[in-house]
């Protein structure tokens, strides 16, 4: 059986599977906005994955910058919301190995910054696909966790270890 398309079919047609794409988190073909100038050495983190998904994605370069004014640039590559928080990673311990709490997120105790707010800086309710957000630190020498802490994202592996010297 051969079904022929109109003009206003095929626009159904692909309106119809744009709709599904977006519901299932693919991210857009362009960036929601884009970042101003950022200020110091900028890290660049790309997010994707995690739940449903077995395992997520954190991806970080470069994992080594210089001691000072430090912008984490994060970019949700979908499907989902992600976020980046960055913790200090104690000596001796390595990502990936904070308790999970019952809720599915890590304890940010010693949280130092977030980028969480799409197409701006810090804190908000998180990136959707395509959303860059960022935040500017000050850090002094040490090892940091960029963590997704959205709940279960961790735990399936959406993290990531950034050096500072």
């Amino acid at each position: 059986m051969t079904v022929v398309l109109g003009g206003v079919g095929v626009v159904a047609v692909l309106a119809a599977i744009s709709t599904l794409l977006l519901a299932a988190g693919t991210p857009p073909a362009q960036p929601a906005c884009v970042p101003p100038r950022l200020p110091g050495a900028v890290v660049d983190v790309t997010l994707a994955g995690g739940p449903p998904m077995p395992m997520g994605h954190l991806r970080v370069w470069p994992r080594r910058v210089p001691a000072g004014t430090v912008t984490i640039r994060a970019l949700s590559a979908g499907p989902g919301t992600h976020e980046v928080a960055v913790l200090p990673l104690p000596w001796g311990h390595i990502p990936g190995e904070r308790p999970v709490g019952p809720d599915g997120t890590v304890d940010e105790t010693g949280l130092l910054g977030e980028a969480s707010n799409p197409c701006h800086a810090g804190t908000g309710a998180g990136l959707r696909p395509g959303s860059p957000g960022w935040v500017t630190l000050t850090l002094p020498p040490g090892r940091y966790e960029l963590v997704c802490n959205v709940p279960v994202h961790y735990a399936a592996g959406m993290y990531a270890e950034l050096s500072v010297r």
